[in-house]
Order: structure tokens, then sequence, then C-alpha cells
């Protein structure tokens, strides 16, 4: 125990022996002598019950009742609550005890008492006390407001609020309040832990992952902007037709469409129906594109695994295959072009159509794009002495996710396929999507195979003799026994 304990300790014991008053030797006395006089009593009744005709019959029932009196007592003392001692000055048992049990009765709270978080944006006049009144109106049904964002747009302005209503408060309620208060055009949707995070911290936090893999942009437009779709438009060959005019250098805004150019070349077309783009939200997407755009401009970027080279992570990672072979895993781009056309010639016809679905000449078409990083991202498995043998893509389709696997003839059935499959499943649940999808031929039994070795949901239809598998995404089961054949990097 240390000196400071003692002392409380010490302390404690003096405070106790103090709210008795102090004693003195009289007192002993007198309890001395008490004790002296009952014993002294209880002696001669006992003889002269014992004594009399009916001494021991009046012994024995009076012991029986004081024993019924004593446990009628215990019972009854026992069946009473009794409230809990009020903690000693410095003792925190009492205190901890009562925030024990303010903790429980929190816990139990009925429904309607807990709460939610709501995004709340709606459009109002831009003039004094309109802010306000729409905090009041809100504060009405007991809505904290815990953050908020306005968009000034001249004579309006929309004003974004994360609220924390109840829980039994309904979404038409908070619509109501808003429109009583001036609100109109209201958007509202439930929002969740994520988005307590402040704008700035949010928005540094995309462009630290646009600058260390180009193919994020398009990820980071979708978390920056919420709910949208965004596609990638080529860019306009000489001599080719096509619809629109070419997206300026400052991009375009077009309420619920912006269009930015890419520095890849071609345009990135953010689509959001439900809900128009403000001035700001357009400058800040467009200030992650110009930097994706000044990042590409340097003649040479620092990579994640060390070194110069380009902005896409390097990392690569060594399969040990069940017949013994090594195979490296790794990302690829678009300097693996001319490797992916090589691996095409070696591939058969009935692997080309499979995977692409059209005329097997032009399958190298397809490669420019599905290296890019525009599309999504791409790995690539190649043998020990740099051969390529084999594809993996996961695709951004709008808002939604595909993912396509090419294995050459001569590699296939031998667990590529899987472990492709599985890393791109991965890189999907990490980019925060909730579904991917397949496209295939019910004949294609390695992808058909490949899917249900996920372990996950799926979901398959038929549309004009080609099978789309979904699968929901969770997390996958036996990824130890996944990962046991593995060598480190």
């Amino acid at each position: 125990m240390t000196e400071s304990s003692a002392r409380r300790a010490d302390v404690r014991t003096v405070r106790r022996r103090g709210a008795h008053g102090p004693r003195h030797w009289r007192h002993d006395l007198v309890e001395l002598a008490a004790l002296f006089t009952a014993v002294t009593v209880a002696d001669s009744v006992a003889k002269t019950v014992v004594h009399g005709p009916d001494g021991p019959v009046l012994l024995i029932l009076s012991a029986a009742a004081l024993l019924a009196t004593a446990g009628i007592h215990t019972w009854w003392a026992r069946r009473r609550p009794h409230p809990p001692p009020d903690p000693e000055p410095g003792d925190h048992g009492g205190r901890e005890a009562h925030e024990a049990a303010g903790t429980g009765a929190a816990d139990a709270r009925p429904e309607e008492e807990r709460s939610a978080l709501w995004r709340l944006r709606t459009t109002v006049r831009e003039r004094p006390g309109s802010l306000a009144a729409l905090c009041g109106a809100l504060a009405k049904h007991r809505v904290d407001v815990i953050g908020l964002q306005t968009h000034p747009l001249g004579e309006v302005t929309v004003d974004e609020f994360l609220l924390r209503a109840p829980g039994s408060l309904e979404a038409e309620e908070l619509t109501r309040a808003a429109a009583a208060a001036g609100g109109r055009d209201t958007w509202l949707e439930r929002a969740d832990a994520h988005d307590l995070v402040d704008v700035p911290t949010r928005v540094l936090g995309l462009a630290t992952r646009t600058a260390l893999d180009t193919a994020e942009l398009p990820l980071a437009l979708r978390q920056l902007l919420g709910r949208c779709t965004i596609r990638w438009v080529p860019a306009r060959l000489p001599g080719e037709r096509v619809d629109g005019d070419p997206v300026p250098e400052d991009g375009v805004l077009e309420e619920t469409v912006m269009r930015l150019r890419d520095p890849h070349g071609g345009a990135l077309v953010v689509e959001r129906p439900h809900l128009p783009f403000t001035p700001t939200e357009f400058a800040r997407a467009r200030a992650l594109v110009e930097l994706d755009a000044r990042l590409d401009a340097q003649p040479t970027t620092v990579s994640s695994g060390g070194g110069t080279g380009t902005r896409m992570p390097r990392r690569r990672e060594t399969l040990t295959l069940p017949e013994g072979n090594e195979i490296t895993v790794r990302r690829a781009d678009t300097r693996d072009l001319e490797a992916a056309k090589a691996m095409h010639r070696r591939c058969s016809t009935r692997t080309l159509s499979a995977r692409y679905h059209g005329p097997v000449k032009d399958a190298d078409r397809y490669l420019d794009h599905l290296l890019g990083p525009r599309f999504g991202r791409t790995l690539a498995a190649e043998t020990a002495t740099g051969k390529l043998v084999a594809l993996g893509h996961l695709m951004w389709d709008g808002d939604e996710t595909e993912v396509a696997l090419l294995v050459e003839d001569v590699w296939q059935r031998r667990g590529i396929g899987t472990e492709l499959l599985h890393r791109l499943v991965d890189m999907a649940a990490d980019a925060g999507c909730e579904h991917v999808y397949a496209v295939t031929q019910a004949h294609n039994t390695g992808m058909v195979s490949a899917m249900r070795g996920l372990g996950l949901p799926l979901d398959y239809q038929v549309e004009e003799g080609t099978l789309v598998i979904t699968a929901r995404l969770a997390p996958v089961p036996a990824a130890a026994e996944r990962t046991s054949g593995r060598r480190a990097p």
C-alpha cells in the first residue's frame, strides 16, 4: 500500500469513528451492568419455570415462539427493499454503483427514446434568420444539429444538416418541420457513424487515397458526393463522331450532372438524379481531379512500396500452387498492355469468347480500357520467368461492380482464377461495394465454380443465354485456408 493510499484509509477510519461521537468509560460500565442484570433475570425466570408443574413445556413453547419471531423478522427484512448506503466523502464505491445503475437504465430505455442519425438538405431564401428558423423548428421535435454545411446560391442557400433525432421521429415529420420553417426541395436520408467525420478531414483522406493510387479517383468522387453514378467517356478520336461537345478544362455543371476532364484522356461523367449538385460540390470534385492531373504530370512519384514509379501499389505476392509451381500476383496497368496481348495470342478462341462475349478479333481492343485506372483495378498473375498467364478485373460499372477473369488455357483448373477472384472481392469490400456480379455463360464451369467458392450468397439470372451471377459481399469464410499456401512477398 502506498503512502497516499494509507493516508486516505486513515482519514476514512477517523471519519467513521467521528460519526458516532467520542466514547467514554462510563458508557462501557453502564452496558456491562445491564448485561449482568439481564443474565440474572433470565436465570431466575428459567429456574421458576423449570420447577413449576408445566415448566419444561412452557420452556419449549417459549423457545419455539422466539425462533418463529426471529424467522418472521428475517423474512420481512429481506422482502423490504433497502436504499443503498450513502457514499462516504472521498469514497468512489457508491458513485460507481450509482453510475452503473444509471447505465443499465439507459440501456433499458424504450425504443422511442433512442436516437437516429439523419442527413437533411433543404433550400431556403437567403435572408437573416432563415437558418435560426430551421434550427428552431427542428428543436421543437427534440432534434439535435451536430453538423452543418451551407451552399450559398445567390438569392437562396442550400443548408445541409447532420441531425440526431429521437428514434420514434418519422421522416415525414422532419420534412414537414423543414417546410414549416421555409425549406423547400427537401432531401432526407439515414446517416451513419462515417458521416460524423467533418468534411475537411474526409476530403483530406480522399485526397491521400487518390495520391497513393490513381485508380482511386472514381471511388473518391463517389464517397465525396454520396450515392451517384460515375461513367468514363473516351476521348474523341480523329475522324470519329461523338455526341456532345468536348468537355472544357474547367468542367461542366448541369444541375444533376457534372462533366470533368480526365487527365488520362476522355471525361468523367457524374450523375445524381435524385439530388442536384451544388457549386461547392462541383468545386470539391474538380479539385480532386486537378490533384490527380498534377500528380500524373510529375516525372516520377513515390509509390506505396518505396522507390519511384507510377502512382499504383506495386506490391507483389507469391503463391504456391497445389502442384508446386509458384506464381506472382500483382496490380497491373497499361504498362502490361503488350504482355496481355501476347497472352491473348496464346489463348484459344473458346477462352476469349467466354471472357469477352463478342468477336475474338476485337479482344485486343478492350485491353487498353480495361488496364486503365478509370474502369477499375486489374490483377495480373505471372510465372517466375515473368510471363503473364492470367488477368482479373474489378470494374466500376456505374454504381455497380463487375468482376471478370481470363486465365490462359494451359494454366486453367489450377486455382489461379479462384485466388484472383478472392482478392478482387476483398478489394470491392474495402471500397464499400455491397454487391459484385460476373457475366458469363452456363458452360463456363470454371467461372461458376469460382463464384461458388467465395462462400457468399449468390443470385443467378439468365438473360438471352448469358448467365449473370451476383454475390452479396460478406466476410469470406475459411480465409486462413486460402492463405495457407502463400509465401511472404
